[in-house]
């Protein structure tokens, strides 16, 4: 399978991100950036919550906060479901932003120790519905949220 094809639901999800966080930013005069973490982390988090065990399951695998609290594994997405309303009603914003940081600081953490491991595993961002290599495409997009998460709260 080539990587264009194994990566194409990751790629429609972040072009439908792309899409609704435009619309919404330019229809409703939404700042960009805290519209595309709410959105994508609201796309995210819905993933998840398709198949919540699963999801736990797989994220316990590589986070290490869910690898000591099981029970972490199955809030997880209902705290990005959190963050993804603070971004996208404009509240506590800058907080949300700290949190986003805390969030994914930590697993990213987890992934890079993992991959530096070579054992091959499913990442669960998309939750255990789509299933996606663990690869340096989930630490790409864990940085970018961080510090888009960074600009915001050193530009508000």
């Amino acid at each position: 399978m080539t990587k264009l094809k194994q990566y194409q639901p990751l790629i429609l999800v972040l072009i439908f991100i792309l899409a609704l966080s435009t619309l919404l930013s330019n229809q409703f005069g939404l700042v960009f950036m805290p519209t595309f973490m709410g959105v994508f982390l609201l796309c995210f988090s819905f993933f998840k919550l398709i198949d919540l065990p699963g999801f736990a399951q797989s994220f316990a695998m590589y986070d290490p906060v869910a690898k000591r609290f099981p029970g972490y594994a199955h809030i997880y997405p209902f705290c990005e479901l959190a963050l993804a309303l603070a971004f996208l009603l404009s509240y506590q914003i800058k907080l949300a932003s700290i949190l986003t940081i805390i969030l994914l600081a930590t697993t990213t953490l987890g992934v890079v120790k993992q991959i530096r491991t070579g054992h091959k595993m499913h990442c669960a961002c998309l939750g255990a519905v789509i299933k996606l290599p663990l690869t340096q495409v989930t630490v790409i997009e864990n940085t970018i949220m961080i510090i888009m998460s960074l600009l915001i709260i050193t530009h508000l």
